[in-house]
């Protein structure tokens, strides 16, 4: 443990989604709606931020863009973009500035509407075979890998070839997730209605064996959140929800580089994060890990120690990760069945926070493991950006 444990705190978040998918406004506009809505939770107000994060942006520097846009001149910037763990990043980074007393109150948002953008003609995602350059361009899209799903797919591939994994086995991660999103309004598929492995396994193959119930939404979504020091957090509008530790590692940028398939820099981050808070998986009551593909939840499941290597398939069987399970996961709905617009990583923060702050409703938590009632006491927010490429581990608490 450091002297970064527990100095500063997670104090206001906030997310905007649909059922339709689709939000009104535009991404600028968003992104300021967030930063209010995160500091009025807090009880904050523009004139107490003096950190801003940010990883999307049109220019060079989008922490530039974003302080611009809010009329904020920060003492502590960070434009660190590493895909969907950016915002994991973005609080342990922040955390480390508001303990050196480099700034008071940090902000990172986020913003994108790529399914509103695609109804209108104005974008939304595609295949990275349409506007990839550089190493992946030249060694992998040639080959006509569908991107992003191949480049899962190849992991899970590996994972069955090495351990014996089954698509029925990761059906059920996104069978428990979709039991989450049941209970929670605001998820894109709560009037869906839940879904079997059966169905997982039915649904169309995107890039084999990954079938589409095994693979995120893409939905318009925003949200933030706000950090201030522990000492601040006591005297403000919710219960702070304390960074006990965070770590970030990454190893490759193309699939093809990746040192090997069934093994993340989760295994990296995971534990070092872990070192820092002084806690280990056992003590985590409630996880919230990056799903853009059911194998993305498996993968992080083995490399931040909750089973051993191999062994994910078999624990997610029994429905662990799902409402009434040993180890709720992903207890909004997740990017299969909340919400995905890219970056989901932020929205794992918002619910991780939520849920220790007992403003769950339907799906809210409590302990894990019999260690008494009562809402939980340590969280995980784990993010994955690019293909695998990078994590970001954060362990939250409330000190109790």
């Amino acid at each position: 443990m450091t002297a970064l444990r527990g100095a500063a705190a997670i104090v206001g978040v906030a997310d905007a989604v649909s059922p339709t998918g689709e939000l009104e406004g535009s991404v600028a506009g968003l992104e300021a709606a967030m930063v209010a809505e995160a500091l009025a939770d807090a009880g904050l107000s523009i004139r107490d931020v003096d950190g801003v994060a940010s990883a999307v942006g049109s220019g060079f520097a989008p922490s530039i863009e974003l302080a611009e846009s809010l009329g904020i001149t920060p003492r502590w910037t960070d434009s660190t973009s590493i895909g969907g763990s950016s915002f994991e990043s973005h609080v342990e980074h922040a955390a480390a500035a508001i303990a050196l007393g480099m700034c008071d109150v940090a902000v990172t948002v986020y913003a994108a509407t790529p399914r509103s953008s695609r109804r209108r003609g104005t974008g939304g995602f595609r295949s990275r075979a349409g506007n990839a350059g550089g190493p992946m361009a030249e060694w992998e899209l040639p080959f006509g890998m569908r991107m992003p799903m191949g480049a899962y797919a190849l992991a899970v591939s590996r994972h069955m070839a090495d351990f014996g994994t089954t698509s029925e086995q990761l059906a059920q991660i996104a069978v428990s997730t979709r039991e989450w999103a049941l209970a929670n309004p605001r998820a894109y598929h709560h009037g869906s209605g839940p879904i079997s492995v059966a169905d997982v396994l039915g649904s169309d193959v995107q890039a084999s064996p990954l079938r589409k119930l095994d693979c995120c939404l893409v939905t318009d979504g925003a949200g933030a959140v706000v950090l201030t020091s522990a000492e601040r957090a006591r005297d403000l509008r919710k219960p702070p929800v304390l960074v006990l530790g965070a770590a970030t590692s990454h190893d490759h940028s193309i699939i093809s580089q990746m040192p090997d398939l069934t093994r993340t820099a989760g295994a990296v981050s995971g534990p070092a994060a872990f070192d820092l808070a002084g806690v280990g998986p056992d003590d985590v009551d409630v996880l919230e890990l990056y799903d853009s593909f059911t194998i993305t939840v498996l993968l992080a499941l083995e490399d931040l120690g909750f089973c051993a290597k191999g062994e994910g398939g078999a624990f997610v069987v029994d429905g662990r990760l799902g409402p009434g399970g040993e180890l709720p996961a992903n207890t909004n709905g997740g990017g299969l069945s909340y919400t995905h617009p890219g970056m989901y990583g932020m929205f794992l923060l918002v619910e991780a926070a939520r849920q220790l702050r007992g403003e769950g409703g339907d799906r809210q938590v409590g302990r894990r493991g019999g260690r008494g009632s009562g809402p939980p006491e340590v969280a995980v927010a784990h993010g994955v950006g690019g293909v695998l490429s990078s994590t970001s581990t954060v362990v939250l608490g409330t000190g109790s």
